[in-house]
């Protein structure tokens, strides 16, 4: 049979960073050429990751505009993957997890009639709008997929109960096999200088469409008065580039003393100021799996996660974002050392580092490679 090309689309940080190692071990397996498609959803910051991973696009749409719409980007992504499916003759699309990228992506393939891989499939909150848009694009893309790539047990048994059994392989999560390629034990970066290394640091990330507005400000305002209290905590947080998160973090956040804000870090970065923190604090879906691996608790900034079997295993807390309610639950990982060490030990549900491997054989089988 000819060379099998597989088609790879992604267009944000998230998605690049979970893609990355699998596009390199499609590179090294013979029968299989990866094409790599990405949309730029997220320009700077997906720049970032493909530099690191040492990955050039065939085909980068450049598709994010300022101040452009769901339906605006929805529209773009659609009709470019379209071409791109033309033009490469691909016989099967990968996509990622739940942005629209993937959702449009996933579309595009079965307009086209190209079978489509779902990479990190099965993720549910069975609520609409939380996550939004993203549970529904899963949910979409589910409906639609012909391999589906579930990271743990759980996702597999969820996509089972909607009746999606064929074609379903628990395969762990491909975020956790980046870590290889990132955690350095040599880390350098200009903050670390400015860190007292006496003081427990807390990594925070917060971005996600529904926290936007109130929920947001009050989660800030829970991490000033922290930061006002006690002089053994330092806040870390790269700020999303989006200008209301921005002008609302430099507002609540800006000139405190201990909370350092930061342009959005690389993926290196990011890894390595995970490892070295205390705990993390954030409304990620990524680095709910991600901080786990590397022993660090996460008070996780929703009402609920599709990602239950870090709250079952003990590693993740879901803690919402009401001021009261936050600034206990950092107290608690603060002060309680019997609380703090039952999550850093709680054992990670979220694979053994080889996912991309695992994936790479299911799709050789599937084309009976």
């Amino acid at each position: 049979m000819e060379e099998i090309r597989v088609l790879v689309v992604f267009g944000t940080r998230p998605e690049a960073i979970k893609m990355a190692p699998l596009v390199k071990v499609l590179e090294r397996t013979p029968g299989l050429r990866p094409i790599v498609c990405v949309t730029a959803q997220h320009r700077e910051m997906l720049d970032q990751v493909l530099e690191v991973f040492g990955i050039k696009p065939d085909y980068d749409l450049d598709l994010m505009k300022p101040g452009q719409s769901l339906t605006d980007l929805s529209v773009s992504v659609l009709t470019g993957i379209e071409k791109v499916i033309r033009s490469s003759g691909c016989h099967l699309v990968l996509v990622h997890g739940d942005t629209t990228t993937a959702f449009m992506g996933a579309l595009a393939a079965y307009y086209s009639q190209i079978p489509i891989g779902h990479v990190e499939a099965g993720l549910r909150t069975y609520d609409k709008y939380a996550p939004y848009p993203e549970e529904m694009n899963r949910e979409f893309i589910g409906r639609v997929a012909d391999l589906h790539f579930a990271p743990t047990v759980q996702a597999g048994l969820q996509l089972a109960a909607e009746n999606r059994i064929a074609n379903v392989h628990v395969t762990g999560n491909t975020v956790i096999d980046s870590l290889q390629w990132t955690i350095q034990e040599k880390f350098n970066h200009p903050l670390l200088a400015k860190l007292d290394r006496s003081r427990k640091w807390i990594f925070m990330t917060m971005h996600r469409r529904e926290n936007w507005g109130e929920p947001m400000k009050e989660v800030f305002e829970a991490v000033a008065r922290t930061a006002a209290e006690r002089k053994d905590v330092e806040f870390i947080y790269p700020v999303h580039p989006n200008p209301e998160i921005v002008k609302l973090a430099g507002e609540i956040l800006g000139g405190k003393a201990r909370i350092h804000i930061l342009e959005p870090l690389d993926v290196v970065a990011t890894h390595n100021f995970m490892a070295r923190c205390h705990f993390v604090l954030t409304d990620s879906g990524g680095i709910q799996e991600e901080a786990p691996s590397l022993g660090k608790p996460v008070l996780v900034l929703r009402d609920k996660t599709e990602r239950p079997e870090g709250v079952e295993a003990g590693t993740l807390r879901c803690i919402g974002t009401q001021t009261e309610r936050v600034y206990r639950e950092i107290a608690i990982l603060l002060d309680d050392r019997e609380a703090y060490r039952t999550m850093a030990e709680a054992s990670n549900p979220f694979g053994d580092g080889y996912a991309s491997e695992h994936i790479v054989q299911i799709i050789l089988d599937f084309f009976d490679l």
